[in-house]
């Protein structure tokens, strides 16, 4: 073998070993700030997850996902956080105040905020008002009331409104039904048109995050819609 050989498959040998390395430092669960994998949407999805999460049963990847999906892009707690309970964010943490943002653990996803008469305040008292639902597990561990992965995804694709709040009237506006054309099997408001464009493992993800959140159970608070309020473990 030549000189000019031997170099080549040093080089090569060399090259091989350091690729092997540099694959396993990615694959490494202790790894620096700096690196690559410290910006995996994974990894993200568990330093910015606002409460404690119970990953008994889940897939881990799967929650960390989820939870960059649910808190960096969907902004799923902007509307579904809880009023009764104080509200997105901690009164030490509002972004819009110059602090730095906390949000309020107690009232994360929990459903109630109120979006007001729908589609229209006028004539006063004629249409519903439409409140965000309680998108954390209760007692059964699955979310958004005990929904299943079907049931969910079912939600997301189409926007089927299996509690049937607010049906499609039948005669006038009561205060309770949607006026047609709008189709009160449907959710409204909530922009399921476009999280109907993301994959199953999206949706998926979303559903293993909601399974590893807290229950909240809103029990001792008055005037909320029924499917607000249930049992936690």
């Amino acid at each position: 073998m030549t000189l000019v050989q031997l170099v080549k498959l040093a080089g090569a040998v060399a090259t091989a070993a350091l690729l092997c390395f540099a694959g396993l430092s990615v694959t490494s669960p202790r790894v620096r700030a700096d690196s690559p994998e410290s910006n995996s949407t994974v990894q993200l999805g568990f330093d910015i997850a606002p409460v404690k999460l119970n990953l008994n049963g889940l897939n881990p990847a799967l929650v960390g996902k989820g939870s960059y999906i649910v808190n960096a892009k969907g902004d799923c707690n902007g509307c579904h956080n809880s009023p009764d309970l104080g509200g997105e964010f901690d009164p030490n943490g509002v972004p819009y105040f110059g602090a730095k943002t906390i949000i309020n653990k107690q009232g994360y996803l929990g459903g109630g905020r109120d979006f007001g008469p729908y589609p229209s305040d006028t004539p006063p008292g004629a249409f519903p008002h439409i409140v965000s639902r309680n998108l954390t597990p209760d007692i059964t561990g699955l979310p958004e009331g005990g929904h299943t992965f079907e049931e969910f995804l079912r939600i997301l694709r189409t926007g089927h409104d299996f509690d049937n709040v607010h049906p499609t009237c039948k005669g006038a506006p009561n205060g309770s039904c949607l006026p047609k054309p709008f189709d009160g099997s449907l959710l409204q408001i909530m922009p399921w048109p476009v999280y109907a464009n993301m994959s199953d493992d999206d949706i998926r993800a979303i559903y293993e995050y909601l399974r590893a959140i807290p229950c909240i159970s809103h029990k001792g608070t008055v005037g909320l819609p029924a499917n607000l309020y249930q049992v936690c473990p």
